[in-house]
C-alpha cells in the first residue's frame, strides 16, 4: 500500500456561484456540519504524518471560510505545498495579503467563459470582472496562477479566446478540462456534453497553442471520458495516491465517491491513518483483486485500474463493473447511446440546464 501524496480539503460546499456542471453532491444539506478550525489543523497534521505533500483547499468556495488563513497556516506549518482552488469571489487585496502571510503557495482561479455576459450566465451571478481583478492581485503578489476552465457544449467553441484570456492575465498554467459527469453535471449531461465536431475543433486549437506557448504557459487539455477508448486511471488508482476530506469530515478516495453505497469513515470518529489503511471505503477497490472480467484478464489492468468506480455505479448501478467508457466493457452501449444523442442535430436548449443552488455566506 502506497502513502497518499495529495489531500483535497473540501472546506465547505457553500458557494456564491450556481454552475450547472458542479460536481459537488446533490445532497449538500448532509454536509452543513463543517469541521472547525482545530479539527482541520489536526487533520492536516495527521495527513502530513501519512506522507501527504500537497494540500488543495477547495469547496464549494473556500474563501467563505473565515478561518481559511488559519487552515492555510496549519498546512504550511505541516510542510505541505498549498494550493487554493477558488472562484476568486472574495479574494480582495487585503484577504490575499493575509493568505500570503499564512503561507499559501499557489492560486487556481476558475472562469466560465472569455466574455463577461456568457461567463456570468454560466456562473449564475455577476462574477467575470471580479475574477479578472483577483487574477491581477494574484500576479501582483507573485503567486503562480492557474486558470481553470470547465469545458462543455456552451463554451468549448471559445477555446481560442479562452487561451488568449489566459495569456492576457499572465497565467502560468491553464487547465481546459471537459466536464466530468458527477453531481449536478450528471443531471445536466444532455445539455453539456459536446459533439465530436466541437471536440475535434478544440483539440486543433489546443495543439497549436501548446506548441506556441510551450516556453511560457503549461496548457492542459482533458477530453470527456465518454469519448475515450479506454477509461482514465481514476486518481491514479482507488485510494492509491490521493484522498479527499469533505466539509463534515468524511474521508473518500476521490471527490465523487460520496455517491457510492459504501460505509462512511470520518475524521471525527477515526484517525486518518486507520481510515487510509483499513476502512472499507478505502479498501473496497484498492489494487486489482476486486476486478471482474474483462478487467481481471486485461493487460491494461495496472494502467487504468478498471476506470472510475463512481462512473461505473452511476451508469450501471454496480460500482464493481468495468467502467462503461471502456470499449471492452459489456455496458459500453450505455455510453454509445449518450454520445449518439450528443451528436444529433436536435439538442436540448440551454434553458434546460438546472443550476446548482446558491448556498453562500459572508466570506
Amino acid at each position: 500500500m502506497d502513502s497518499p501524496f495529495g489531500l483535497l480539503a473540501e472546506l465547505t460546499y457553500r458557494c456564491p456561484l450556481a454552475c450547472a456542471y458542479c460536481s459537488n453532491p446533490l445532497n449538500m444539506e448532509d454536509y452543513t456540519d463543517e469541521l472547525g478550525t482545530d479539527e482541520w489543523r489536526r487533520v492536516l497534521v495527521e495527513a502530513r504524518d501519512l506522507g501527504v505533500l500537497q494540500c488543495h483547499l477547495s469547496g464549494g468556495e473556500p474563501l467563505l471560510r473565515r478561518d481559511l488563513e488559519e487552515i492555510v497556516a496549519g498546512a504550511h506549518e505541516a510542510g505541505m505545498y498549498t494550493n487554493l482552488v477558488t472562484s476568486a469571489l472574495g479574494l480582495s487585496r487585503r484577504r490575499a495579503d493575509r493568505l500570503r502571510a499564512a503561507g499559501l503557495d499557489h492560486v487556481q482561479v476558475s472562469i466560465q467563459a472569455d466574455e463577461p455576459a456568457v461567463s456570468d450566465t454560466i456562473a449564475g451571478t455577476p462574477s467575470f470582472h471580479r475574477k479578472i481583478e483577483a487574477m491581477g492581485v494574484v500576479k501582483e503578489l507573485g503567486w503562480p496562477l492557474t486558470l481553470n476552465v470547465v469545458l462543455h457544449r456552451q463554451n468549448i467553441d471559445h477555446v481560442a479566446d479562452l487561451l488568449a484570456l489566459a495569456e492576457e492575465v499572465g497565467a502560468d498554467r491553464v487547465e481546459l478540462a471537459n466536464t466530468q459527469y458527477y453531481g449536478w453535471a450528471l443531471r445536466n449531461r444532455a445539455a453539456l456534453l459536446p459533439s465530436r465536431a466541437q471536440l475535434a475543433a478544440a483539440e486543433t486549437v489546443v495543439r497549436a497553442a501548446r506548441e506556441r506557448l510551450r516556453d511560457r504557459m503549461d496548457v492542459v487539455y482533458v477530453i470527456p471520458d465518454y469519448y475515450s477508448r479506454y477509461p482514465k486511471p481514476c486518481m491514479g488508482g482507488w485510494a492509491s495516491r490521493q484522498l479527499t476530506v469533505t466539509p463534515n469530515g468524511d474521508v473518500l478516495p476521490c471527490p465523487a465517491a460520496q455517491s457510492l453505497p459504501l460505509p462512511r469513515a470520518g475524521v471525527r470518529e477515526h484517525p486518518l491513518s486507520w481510515i487510509w489503511a483499513e476502512s472499507p471505503v478505502m479498501t473496497a477497490f484498492r489494487g486489482t483483486d476486486w476486478m471482474p472480467d474483462p478487467c481481471r484478464s486485461c493487460e491494461r489492468r495496472e494502467l487504468d485500474f478498471g476506470g472510475c468506480r463512481c462512473q461505473a455505479f452511476q451508469l450501471t448501478g454496480d460500482a464493481a463493473r468495468t467502467d462503461p467508457v471502456c470499449h471492452l466493457s459489456p455496458d459500453h452501449a450505455v455510453v454509445d447511446q449518450v454520445v449518439r444523442a450528443a451528436n444529433e442535430e436536435a439538442r436540448p436548449a440551454d434553458a434546460l440546464l438546472v443550476p446548482r443552488p446558491h448556498r453562500a455566506g459572508r466570506p
